[in-house]
């Protein structure tokens, strides 16, 4: 569900941010009507809050860099990119919660590493300042989504609390922060078209409803360090569908990257703590 979301920001017809504040706000309507009808709490006290308060700006400054960077290298590339979380996730794993995997996991992130090289190498110098601008967008973009899986996940561990209401409230703060960017950039937020709300609507519900529920209840099961593996599935597929989708032109090198990056996934997922 997640790979599609660059796909949505392509076919909506607004500005990075606006598309960042639809995805929030629908998400968050959803959410939090779903809160109401399952009769869960809403707010579970002073820490939940400063939890949600503080993912909510992580994801915001996530969304902000990543929406801007697929305006520059492309939805496929810009996913590519911006899921370089997976190695903060990973070196955070390793470090700080001294987490262990045997030999297919080290072997598992130099191939990514490799194949994500094989994709963006080639055009590095021949695609001018706005491409290199785009990756960079992407990697500070990769540092404040794995800040904000790290936070979400060492919550959803510690306390039994409704995705729902989590999720749906980092929805509504990062939806308000990229409403008040919207307003000092003087980006519009009007949906122009039929498409733009189609797109937006779905960007919404699939990209920040149902899949960062399943994600959130997901999280607390795994290690760091494989949940970052496992969510570099979306990347991959962003960059089929740039493909497919919007026919990006790909050598075959950058194929090779991709097909690299998913057998470092399978490396990844199928590893055993040592």
């Amino acid at each position: 569900m997640l790979s599609f979301s660059a796909v949505f920001v392509k076919w909506a017809h607004v500005g990075p941010t606006a598309s960042g504040f639809y995805r929030m706000f629908f998400g968050a309507l959803i959410l939090l009507g779903a809160v109401l009808v399952r009769k869960e709490r809403l707010f579970h006290g002073s820490h939940h809050l400063k939890i949600v308060f503080i993912c909510g700006l992580l994801f915001a400054l996530d969304i902000t860099l990543w929406h801007r960077s697929i305006h520059f290298i492309g939805p496929g590339l810009a996913t590519l990119m911006a899921n370089f979380q997976v190695f903060f996730l990973a070196l955070f794993g390793m470090t700080i919660l001294k987490e262990k995997s045997n030999w297919k996991f080290f072997v598992a992130v130099p191939t990514a590493v490799f194949g994500l090289y094989l994709i963006v190498a080639p055009n590095w110098n021949a695609m001018g300042d706005e491409y290199r601008a785009g990756v960079v967008l992407a990697l500070v973009a990769a540092i404040s989504y794995a800040g904000y899986i790290l936070v979400l996940r060492n919550f959803q561990s510690k306390f039994s609390v409704s995705a729902f209401s989590t999720i749906g409230l980092i929805a509504l703060i990062t939806s308000a922060v990229l409403a008040l960017e919207a307003l000092v950039i003087n980006e519009s937020l009007v949906i122009p078209d039929l498409q733009s709300w189609f797109a937006l609507l779905g960007y919404g519900l699939f990209s920040q409803v149902l899949a960062w529920v399943l994600i959130s209840n997901g999280l607390p099961k795994i290690e760091a360090s494989r949940a970052g593996l496992i969510l570099l599935l979306q990347p991959t597929f962003s960059f089929v569908w740039d493909i497919l989708f919007f026919n990006r032109p790909t050598t075959w090198l950058e194929v090779l990257g991709a097909l690299m990056a998913l057998f470092a996934i399978y490396m990844g997922v199928t590893a055993k703590k040592a």
